[in-house]
């Protein structure tokens, strides 16, 4: 259980993970007793783009920056919204249809606040953190990107 105090969760998260996102488990640290609102934002890798056809996708990030970013703009969220607890974790490797691709989880007094904060912390990951993806087609080519498609 987390004391009412802390606004972090039961266990600390990395920012980054080259393994299988542990949605339950990260789920399950995210409850505070504080919290009348919890969000939880799943990106989710989908089997098409831009009418292509997707077999998958490949994260890569330049860490010790990618891991200070994500941190930094969870400690401004948490300001900014009096969040009780907020956790980002991106993937990186490889990463098949369907799997998890990132989640960020908030919580806080309202609704209106986890709502909120979860929107701009995605939105900052996604714009701002250096993270590339690479998408594999089914016709055999691939593509790397910035990390944001602007949506």
């Amino acid at each position: 259980m987390i004391s009412s105090s802390s606004s972090r969760p039961a266990v600390e998260v990395s920012p980054l993970s080259a393994e299988s996102i542990d949605m339950i488990g990260l789920l399950s640290g995210a409850h505070h007793p504080g919290a009348g609102a919890v969000v939880l934002f799943s990106g989710e890798v989908r089997d098409n783009n831009k009418g292509r056809s997707v077999l998958g996708l490949e994260y890569e990030a330049y860490a010790p920056l990618a891991i200070r970013m994500i941190e930094e703009i969870l400690a401004e969220a948490r300001s900014k919204w009096s969040l009780k607890i907020a956790i980002a974790q991106h993937r990186t490797g490889k990463v098949t249809v369907g799997d998890t691709a990132v989640v960020v989880i908030t919580a806080s007094a309202h609704r209106s606040e986890a709502y909120a904060a979860n929107r701009y912390i995605i939105d900052r990951i996604k714009h701002e953190a250096p993270i590339w993806k690479c998408e594999y087609y089914a016709d055999g080519t691939k593509e790397w990107s910035e990390n944001c498609n602007h949506q």
